[in-house]
């Protein structure tokens, strides 16, 4: 990686392209998962919390390689030349990427070996061997193979008449090395590991007498009972070993958009056709044979190095099913969400909103407004229209059910589902299925871009004309997320914002080439120029000028290089980036006014603000948007303005600035790309602060009660 160490003379010779001025967008990742990981390693979190933290770091690293060390590899392959803005090579990245990884699963297997699976035992929940079970728990347990696991297994074998198997992507497999009694002949085999039953077999008390702990929970992988159970499938064999194995494959799907014919069926294809990407990991068992391990290497056609030996259970995402054990002892204390006062009555949603704007602070604040709003413009018979994005619903959404009820109550319903939803395609292909069939007016977006914005627009006929009600947000239409995302969201009978809410799904549906919007700050139109134009102005202030952006990422170079600039003017920059940040911040002479913290605790912190003090005339914008050239120049993304000064107050001074005091769960991002956590900076009498808790106990400063208070009954200790 390049030295971060630069020592100018003068701000004339100071080249902001510099690559020793970025830091590589891969391993900011990397560093974000490592906080992730020191998660799991905080003994102020309950348990199964740090369990689920480890779990959360596991599937991290599938996403990863599956997307990006994919993308680095097809570079490669393709010969691409082309470096980013830190200056390495894409060949340089694997490598490193390879050497951070390998420290990271050394540490995440102490985690678990030396920490978190000795409290569990603990507490009464282990994790056991096969060979540890005594004799007739291990009749149970082949009992228990012979009734649910054998019908489903189909063992594949490997020679001149059985090609290589395909080994499907994330999928848990056991390589079989048999041993022919007849010819001496060696052969391999592979087994899968079924993924439609739970990892972690329970071994249940058969009779209370035979535990000494009725309470203790004892548990077994699935993949040694299959081991232990092998004659079964190899009747007249001799089983010499089984090895764990594990592949990760390119997951990242190319869509030639402009050549489908039907994006809908082009995604489906797609969706099959990921299974069968290229292997960019191999995942085995420490001590697994050279023999073996030949085999795969050769047959799934890898380098050695994407080879990654672990020392324990191969893919811990499988760990969350301990989070689901009934031990609420175990998990963070159940919290009920507030709602703000002007809706804790019966009054009309609609009514409310002449009055006044909502705005919502989710997982602190409910999310039931938002599915409310959507509700009651569904059984109103004054609305005329209900126009939506929809990227990420999860399971059983209610907004969507919703949104088919309407059309049946007879309004017009637009919904823009996004199917490039990374990950969630399958669900979002079922729901605009769904949405289509109930007689919904279903768009997939504009060609070459993901539409990521989250808006409703509700046209209601009243008395005096036509009104537009409209919410905008940060955050998903997603029940489920809604509860441990942070994300800010507005309801507003704004007339300029719903005209902008209009002129948005115009250009979504339609031909469109607006490009100026009233209040909206829209991607990829006009929030590039307008978020340069905002930081150069507040750099026009010099030391008089202060700017706080929250964010889950920084990585586009021109805005980095704006906000080098400002730092250079005197500009105070504080950046709250959750996850990947490419700016250096604290170069003398560059980025000495720039503190990064990112803050890593019980919620996600996944909303987007953006706050210039302006010269004593604030502004501030939200929305979806993330400081990426992904965000800003290749999806469908809004952002928009708070305008009310004591809206604006509070979410400064009761938001952004307690993100900015947390000591108990930020980290400060140092020149040379590493985190420190602030916590190990404080004295020795100095108390920490947990911003997320103070914000999960109501302690604001209420500049708006109404909007930001929670009742005592409703607080809740963290941790």
């Amino acid at each position: 990686m390049p030295d971060s160490k630069i020592t100018p003379t003068t701000k004339s010779e100071i080249n902001l392209n510099d690559p020793h001025l970025f830091i590589n967008r891969e391993l900011s990742h990397l560093e974000f998962n490592r906080r992730v990981l020191n998660e799991c390693l905080n003994e102020d979190h309950p348990l199964l919390e740090r369990v689920k933290f480890l779990a959360i770091f596991s599937s991290n690293l599938d996403e990863f390689f599956m997307v990006r060390v994919s993308g680095l590899k097809q570079q490669m392959m393709l010969g691409i030349t082309k470096r980013p803005p830190d200056g390495l090579t894409p060949r340089e990245q694997l490598a490193a990427i390879h050497e951070v990884v390998s420290e990271l699963l050394q540490q995440a297997m102490d985690c678990w070996h030396k920490s978190l699976y000795p409290q569990l035992v603990e507490a009464g929940i282990q994790i056991l061997s096969y060979e540890e079970f005594k004799k007739r728990h291990q009749k149970k347990l082949s009992d228990y193979f012979e009734r649910e696991i054998f019908p489903v297994l189909t063992p594949l074998a490997f020679d001149p008449g059985h090609p290589f198997p395909h080994i499907s992507n994330l999928s848990l497999n056991l390589a079989v090395e048999i041993l022919d009694p007849d010819t001496e002949e060696t052969h391999f085999a592979r087994v899968k590991v079924p993924s439609t039953l739970p990892r972690l077999v329970p071994l249940k008390p058969f009779d209370p007498s035979e535990l000494v702990q009725p309470s203790v929970q004892k548990f077994v992988l699935m993949e040694q009972v299959i081991a232990a159970n092998l004659d079964r499938l190899f009747p007249g064999m001799k089983i010499v070993a089984a090895y764990p194995f594990r592949v990760t494959r390119n997951n990242d799907m190319e869509i030639q958009e402009e050549e489908a014919d039907d994006l809908l069926l082009t995604m489906e294809k797609n969706l099959r056709d990921r299974h069968f990407g290229s292997v960019v990991r191999l995942g085995i068992a420490e001590g697994t044979s050279e023999n073996i391990r030949s085999i795969l290497i050769s047959n799934l056609r890898i380098d050695p190095s994407d080879v990654y030996p672990v020392r324990g259970p191969l893919s811990l995402s499988s760990l969350m099913e301990l989070h689901a054990l009934d031990r609420p002892e175990l998990k963070d204390e159940q919290f009920q969400p507030n709602l703000p006062a002007p809706l804790q009555g019966e009054e009309n949603i609609f009514r409310i909103l002449k009055r006044q704007d909502i705005l919502l602070h989710h997982p602190y604040e409910s999310f039931l407004p938002v599915v409310e709003f959507v509700e009651t413009a569904a059984n109103d018979p004054q609305v005329l229209a209900i126009k939506q994005t929809l990227y990420r619903v999860g399971p059983n959404p209610p907004i969507v059910k919703t949104l088919m009820k309407a059309r049946e109550n007879g309004k017009q319903v637009t919904v823009l589902v996004e199917l490039k939803a990374r990950f969630d395609e399958e669900s979002n292909i079922e729901w605009a299925r769904a949405l289509e069939n109930a007689g919904v007016h279903v768009v997939y977006g504009l060609i070459g871009l993901k539409t990521h914005c989250k808006v409703c627009l509700v046209v209601r006929r009243e008395s005096d004309g036509i009104h537009r009600y409209v919410h905008v947000a940060t955050g998903n239409y997603n029940t489920i997320t809604a509860r441990v995302y942070t994300d800010l969201g507005i309801m507003t009978q704004d007339e300029a914002m719903g005209q902008d809410a209009s002129e948005l799904f115009n250009y979504l549906t339609g031909y469109s080439k607006q490009f100026n919007y009233n209040k909206f700050l829209v991607a990829p139109l006009n929030l590039r120029t307008r978020l340069l134009a905002l930081i150069e102005q507040e750099t026009g202030y010099g030391e008089n000028g202060r700017m706080i952006l929250k964010a889950n990422a920084l990585v586009d170079d021109e805005i980095i290089r704006a906000l080098y600039r400002a730092s250079q003017a005197g500009v105070q920059v504080d950046l709250l980036i959750r996850g990947i940040c490419c700016l250096r911040p604290g170069i003398p002479g560059i980025s000495d006014n720039i503190q990064v913290i990112s803050v890593v605790g019980r919620f996600l912190e996944h909303s987007r603000v953006y706050y210039f003090e302006n010269g004593g005339h604030p502004v501030m914008y939200v929305g979806s948007a993330d400081l990426m050239p992904r965000n800003i120049d290749r999806r469908v993304e809004v952002l928009f303005p708070i305008e009310d000064e004591e809206m604006r107050t509070a979410v400064v001074d009761d938001i952004l600035e307690v993100y900015l005091k947390d000591t108990e769960k930020s980290y400060n991002l140092q020149p040379d790309g590493k985190y420190v956590p602030r916590k190990s900076l404080l004295k020795e009498s100095e108390p920490s602060f947990n911003s997320q808790l103070w914000l999960l106990n109501g302690r604001y400063t209420t500049h708006i009660p109404n909007l930001l208070t929670y009742h005592p009954e409703n607080e809740t200790e963290e941790e």
